[in-house]
């Protein structure tokens, strides 16, 4: 997941490397940009990622010009017609309000410093207890900043993990996605 703020090396050199160490989809977040740049680096995102088979997947309903998108647990009900709908979940009620999507991410698992003062985490457990209230594949989210965090997030039953902040503020973030995937 990107957050340019603290991207320690810049968002695309943080992507690039992150895609080199084995990252195959990019969360676009970065909400706060006007459309035509927001649109501009989509396409730069996309670039990087083709060459390794990775995807794209943009926050909010409007997939600029690619085919995913990542809603969030107050947005209206995906768009029709693309292939790869997430939804941001934070508990049980977010979950019973979803429709057709394909994934979601459920957090914070674990205290995160992306969202300081954010006391609340779910913990192993609460995930646990989340991840039989969907049927659709559950990627844990917040918090994860070593291999044994992410393994613990998979052996609870997640499908994977979303990173954001360890991956943007890694001095080697290919490094820190290597160690992430194989895990």
């Amino acid at each position: 997941m990107t957050d340019r703020v603290q991207a320690r090396r810049g968002l695309t050199a943080t992507v690039e490397a992150a895609v080199e160490g084995g990252a195959r989809c990019v969360l676009l977040r970065e909400k706060d940009l006007p459309g035509t740049s927001r649109r501009a680096l989509a396409d730069e995102l996309r670039a990087i990622l083709a060459p390794a088979g990775g995807r794209l997947i943009v926050a909010g309903p409007d997939p600029l010009g690619g085919d995913a998108v990542h809603l969030s647990a107050s947005d209206p009900p995906p768009p029709a017609g693309l292939p790869l709908v997430g939804r941001s979940c934070h508990d049980e009620a977010e979950l019973a309000r979803l429709t057709t999507e394909d994934y979601v991410t459920i957090s914070p698992v674990f205290r995160t410093r992306s969202k300081p003062g954010y006391d609340r985490e779910l913990g192993l457990s609460g995930l646990r207890a989340l991840l039989t209230r969907t049927v659709a594949a559950v990627f844990a989210l917040g918090g994860i900043e070593t291999a044994a965090a992410a393994r613990s997030c998979i052996k609870a039953g997640a499908a994977g993990v979303a990173v954001m902040g360890a991956v943007m503020r890694a001095p080697d973030p290919a490094a820190l996605v290597a160690e992430l995937v194989h895990q």
